[in-house]
C-alpha cells in the first residue's frame, strides 16, 4: 500500500478547496433559478434550497419566442462553426506554405487586423452595402476567420514534416487531396480546439444582431435573453411596465436572472465534454512555432 505524503494531503486539499469555489457560484445560480422570490428575501445569502419553482423557466419558454431564438443561435452557431472551420484550414494550409508568393507581407495584413479597425460607422455602412442588415447572414459571415485561430493553425500546419506532403504529391496527389486527406485526418485535435473557440464565439455573439437585426423573429436567444433581462431591471427599479415586463409580474426577477445564465451555458456545457479529449492537445500543438 503506498504510503501517503503530506505533500499529497496538501495538494489534494488545495485542489478540492479551488473546486469548491469554482462550483460554488454554479450551484448558487441553479438553486435561485429554482427559488421563490419569498425565498431569496428571507434569506439574502441563498446557499440552502427552501423551495423549488420552474415559474421562471416557464416563463422564459412559453409563447414560443425563446425556443424559435433557441433555433436560430444553434442554426448560426452550426453553421458559421462549419464554415469558419473550413475556410481557416483553406486559409491556413495556404499560409503554410513556404513558396507562396509575399506570404510575410499578406501575414503582417492579418496582423493588423487583430489590433486595429475600421471603427463602428464605417463597419455599419459596409454591412449596411453587403445588404446584409436584419439578414441572418450577418451573424455568420463578418465572423467567417478569426485571425487568431487561424494563426494556431498555420502553425500546426507549419509543424506537419514536409516530407509527407512531397511523398503525397509523388503518388499523384493535388493540393486538395493533401488538405482533406492528409492533412486533416492528423489535424482532429487542433480542429477540435478552434471548433470549440468558434462555437463558443457564434454561440455568445449578441452584438452583432443588436446592431444589425430589427426584426424580433429574427432575434438569436442571446439577444432575446438580453432583451427580457433589461426588461426585468426595468420591473425591478420602475413601476412602469411593457407588455414583457406585465407578464413578468408574478416571476422572481432574481431567478428569472439566473434561469436565463443557465439556459445560456448548458448547450456550451453539454458540447465540451464530448471533445475535451482533443482540446488540451490541439491547443498546444497549434501554439507551438514551426
Amino acid at each position: 500500500m503506498k504510503k501517503i505524503k503530506l505533500a499529497d494531503i496538501f495538494i489534494y486539499t488545495f485542489c478540492i478547496i479551488v473546486a469548491l469555489i469554482l462550483l460554488i457560484p454554479f450551484y448558487n445560480v441553479v438553486i435561485r433559478s429554482v427559488a421563490t422570490q419569498q425565498a431569496i428575501v428571507d434569506q439574502p445569502f441563498y446557499l440552502i434550497p427552501t423551495s423549488f419553482d420552474l415559474t421562471a423557466y416557464k416563463t422564459i419558454i412559453e409563447g414560443g419566442r425563446m425556443v424559435r431564438s433557441f433555433g436560430i443561435s444553434s442554426l448560426v452557431t452550426v453553421v458559421g462553426t462549419l464554415l469558419s472551420i473550413f475556410l481557416t484550414m483553406c486559409g491556413a494550409y495556404v499560409f503554410s506554405r513556404r513558396a507562396l508568393p509575399g506570404r510575410q507581407f499578406l501575414m503582417i495584413l492579418i496582423l493588423i487586423t487583430m489590433f486595429f479597425n475600421g471603427g463602428l460607422i464605417p463597419y455599419y455602412m459596409n454591412i449596411k452595402s453587403l445588404n446584409l442588415v436584419n439578414n441572418l447572414l450577418v451573424l455568420i459571415l463578418p465572423s467567417a476567420i478569426n485571425s487568431f485561430y487561424l494563426i494556431i493553425m498555420i502553425n500546426f500546419f507549419k509543424s506537419i514534416p514536409e516530407s509527407l506532403e512531397e511523398s503525397a504529391m509523388i503518388d499523384g496527389a493535388n493540393n486538395v487531396t493533401i488538405l482533406f486527406k492528409i492533412m486533416m485526418p492528423i489535424s482532429k485535435p487542433t480542429i477540435a480546439a478552434i471548433s470549440l473557440f468558434y462555437a463558443v464565439d457564434y454561440w455568445n455573439d449578441w452584438w452583432k444582431a443588436l446592431l444589425f437585426i430589427t426584426d424580433e423573429n429574427k432575434y438569436p436567444m442571446q439577444l432575446f435573453l438580453r432583451e427580457m433581462l433589461l426588461d426585468v431591471s426595468r420591473l425591478a427599479s420602475s413601476s412602469m411596465a411593457s407588455s414583457m415586463v406585465t407578464t413578468f409580474r408574478e416571476v422572481a426577477p432574481e431567478s428569472l436572472k439566473m434561469a436565463t445564465v443557465l439556459i445560456t451555458m448548458v448547450p456550451i456545457m453539454v458540447i465540451y465534454p464530448l471533445i475535451q479529449k482533443h482540446f488540451a492537445a490541439g491547443v498546444m500543438v497549434g501554439s507551438l512555432k514551426g
